[in-house]
């Protein structure tokens, strides 16, 4: 039996409205899974960044570059969110600043000097352990088996990494110095949550940034290189701070907005693959055995560690 005219409308509007749900929604998910492989494409790439400059400019000097650059960057966010910020809110933001950015930083560029990019940016896949297992022992969160495991297989994965040799030098101290700046990430952004909550994401990555350029400068301008830096270095050191930095921090806290923090760090995952891709595309490293099972151990914990939050 025929419908009635004004049912056949009804249906045809409902019929209408759910496709443009649907393609609205698959244009959501395209845009969230471009906006994800941009961002690990970009932090990847900051691990090729210091690779080219860490040796011209020596590590302070490109973390102070780099961290002065990245607060330029988001200044406009700090400007607009200035009254939130009182002088107590300072004093906590200067003590996470070396936490969370200088000293991870600075970690990073000096095993940048010694080893190929894409070791630098496998451990670096360690912060999200990490940061599981400070807040363990330090803040009483609760830590399941599957996070024991990730941990576990994360460790495996750095001592093999350690291990390995590339050129015939050992990337042990790189790997070790990676290791650490992704414990002290573990850290920061442990002391972010409890201290920060509540103030604006790009504002707060701001003044930390700032307030770490303003904690490193002296030590920067005492190591300032003597010589002239090549044009290649200089280029690495600006796009390691506007680019790897700033215009990366603001898309992130835009895919947290829009799809909430668990998903969003989900670009752990693709920011070594970038790193190595990026570092033998264009510097022509080797991608080495060690450096494969490393990584495969270490994203493995990280996937594990990450699996009981993405269900939550």
């Amino acid at each position: 039996m025929p419908a009635p005219a004004s049912s056949s409308a009804d249906g045809a509007a409902t019929l209408t409205a759910a496709g443009g749900g649907a393609a609205a929604a698959a244009s959501g998910r395209g845009r969230t899974l471009f906006e994800l492989t941009l961002l690990g494409a970009i932090w990847g790439g900051s691990f090729l960044f210091m690779r080219v400059a860490a040796r011209d400019f020596g590590p302070l000097p490109l973390v102070e570059a780099r961290l002065a650059l990245g607060a330029l960057t988001l200044m406009p966010f700090l400007w607009r969110a200035r009254a939130q910020f009182a002088p107590c809110v300072w004093l906590r933001i200067l003590g996470i600043a070396v936490v969370n950015s200088v000293l991870p930083f600075v970690l990073f560029a000096w095993g940048a000097e010694r080893a190929p990019a894409g070791i630098g940016a496998i451990t670096n896949a360690m912060t999200v352990v990490f940061t599981a297992l400070v807040a363990f022992l330090f803040y009483g969160e609760r830590i399941g088996a599957r996070r024991v495991a990730g941990l576990i297989a994360g460790f495996i994965g750095v001592a093999v990494l350690a291990s390995g040799r590339t050129a015939g030098a050992s990337l042990g101290a790189a790997a070790l110095a990676g290791t650490a700046a992704s414990l002290s990430y573990g850290f920061g952004i442990n002391l972010m949550r409890r201290y920060l909550t509540g103030y604006p994401a790009a504002a707060v990555a701001c003044a930390n940034l700032a307030c770490g350029a303003a904690v490193l400068a002296p030590l920067a301008i005492y190591t300032w290189p003597t010589g002239a830096i090549p044009p290649a270095s200089w280029a690495s050191a600006v796009l390691l701070g506007v680019l790897c930095t700033g215009i990366a921090f603001v898309l992130y806290y835009r895919l947290i907005r829009r799809i909430g923090a668990a998903r969003a760090s989900t670009v752990t995952y693709l920011i070594p693959l970038f790193g190595v891709i990026w570092a033998w595309l264009l510097l022509g490293e080797a991608v080495t055995l060690t450096m494969v099972l490393a990584g495969a151990l270490i994203l493995g914990g990280v996937a594990l560690s990450q699996q009981r939050e993405r269900k939550a």
